[in-house]
C-alpha cells in the first residue's frame, strides 16, 4: 500500500519515477512512438514540460528538449521549488477556479505525470511498473468524472480489458490506451 505524501512529496515521488524511465532511455530511443497515437516517446516529455505555465498562468524556464530527460529534470526542478515556496498563494484558471497553486499542481499535473510514465516506458520499450495503489487510488478518483474527462478531448475512448485485469491495466485502459501496446520493433 502506498503512503500518502503531501503535494510536494507526491510530486517528488512521481516526477522522480518518471526521472529514472527518462534516465533509462538509449539516445535513439526519443523518435520511438508512443502509446499516445501520433506521439513519440519525446513528445511525450515535451507535453509534460510544456503545459503547465499556461495552465498556471506562469512563466517557467525554457527547456531544450533535444535531450529529454536533461529537460525532465529541469522541469520537474522547477515545479519541485514551486510546491516548496508556494505558499498560500492562488492560481486562477478558467477550467478550475481558484486553486491553492501546490494544491493545483497536485491534482492536475502529478497525475499526468503518474499517467504518462507508462506512456513514456512503452515508448522506450521498457515494462511499466505503476505504484498499484496509486493507480487504484487515481482511477477510483478519476471515474466519476469520466464523461467530464472524455469531453475535454484529452482522452481517448475507454479500452475494454478483463474483469481481472490489473489495477494499471484497468487504469491505463480508462484513459484510452490499450494496455497491450508494445513499441514496434526496430
Amino acid at each position: 500500500m502506498s503512503v500518502r505524501l503531501d503535494p510536494a512529496g507526491e510530486h517528488r515521488y512521481i516526477a522522480g519515477r518518471f526521472a529514472a524511465i527518462a534516465e533509462a532511455a538509449a539516445p535513439d530511443d526519443w523518435d520511438s512512438p508512443s502509446p499516445v497515437p501520433g506521439w513519440t516517446a519525446r513528445d511525450v516529455v515535451g507535453h509534460l514540460v510544456t503545459w503547465l505555465p499556461g495552465f498556471l498562468n506562469r512563466d517557467l524556464p525554457e527547456v531544450d528538449l533535444s535531450d529529454p530527460a536533461a529537460a525532465w529534470r529541469r522541469r520537474s526542478a522547477d515545479v519541485q521549488a514551486l510546491i516548496e515556496t508556494a505558499g498560500d498563494e492562488v492560481v486562477r484558471n478558467r477550467h478550475t477556479g481558484e486553486l491553492r497553486l501546490a494544491e493545483a499542481i497536485h491534482r492536475f499535473y502529478t497525475p499526468d505525470i503518474f499517467m504518462h510514465s507508462w506512456d513514456l516506458a512503452r515508448a522506450l520499450g521498457q515494462e511499466p511498473d505503476l505504484d498499484e495503489a496509486r493507480a487504484a487510488e487515481l482511477l477510483a478518483e478519476s471515474e466519476p468524472y469520466e464523461e467530464l474527462m472524455r469531453s475535454s478531448g484529452q482522452y481517448g475512448p475507454r479500452v475494454p480489458v478483463p474483469d481481472d485485469a490489473s489495477v494499471q491495466d484497468k487504469l491505463v485502459a480508462f484513459i484510452g490506451r490499450d494496455p497491450a501496446w508494445r513499441r514496434p520493433p526496430r
